[in-house]
């Protein structure tokens, strides 16, 4: 059996508009040494994350803890917000229709496909191991829904404020079987 542990990034400084870059708050960072306390008695073989700052910090400690290094790849990365794209009417839209994205974004569905293409992947190289994933809301909710029909916009704006949030899933190979919350802690979403 395979486990993954996707972490959903702690608090961002939203302050920063460098989506790519944009680091941690304090309080984030204070958050990822529960992370890392969370995760510490996993028995964790290998640790990936997105490339986004934010994801990578939040899972950092942990990594530091087992003496292991991050892995990026690209396609964890999170949706391409184009203008105006993160309000709660935008959120709604893109929810109802998978396909919709804003001018300049990227739509849940391109989001899902190369998240799953990546997911796939990491199941295949490193199965049977204890994974860490360094994700993000959106990402994270794109590979839920393509497991669970039933995680939708509503679910999706429940979870919003979670940062960090901690998600189990268990596979067979590439067959799922299992998704379980491990632990969250409630910030507020800013626009």
């Amino acid at each position: 059996m395979t486990r993954i542990y996707f972490v959903r990034h702690c608090k961002p400084d939203g302050k920063i508009k460098d989506d790519r870059n944009r680091p941690l708050t304090e309080e984030g960072l204070e958050d990822s040494i529960k992370v890392a306390e969370i995760l510490k008695d996993k028995q964790i073989d290998v640790f990936i994350s997105s490339p986004y700052r934010r994801s990578y910090d939040s899972i950092k400690k942990a990594a530091e803890f087992y003496g292991k290094s991050i892995q990026t790849d690209e396609r964890l990365r999170e949706r391409k917000a184009g203008k105006d794209g993160n309000n709660h009417e935008m959120f709604k839209k893109r929810w109802a229709d998978f396909s919709f994205a804003e001018e300049d974004g990227e739509s849940i569905s391109a989001v899902q496909k190369r998240n799953i293409e990546a997911l796939n992947e990491i199941l295949e190289k490193y199965d049977g191991k204890n994974i860490v994933s360094g994700t993000h809301g959106t990402a994270l909710s794109s590979i839920i829904n393509y497991y669970d029909k039933t995680f939708n916009g509503e679910s999706f704006m429940k979870i919003i404020n979670f940062m960090p949030w901690i998600l189990k899933m268990e596979f067979d190979g590439k067959k799922f079987l299992s998704m379980e919350e491990v632990f969250h802690i409630q910030k507020e979403y800013k626009e």
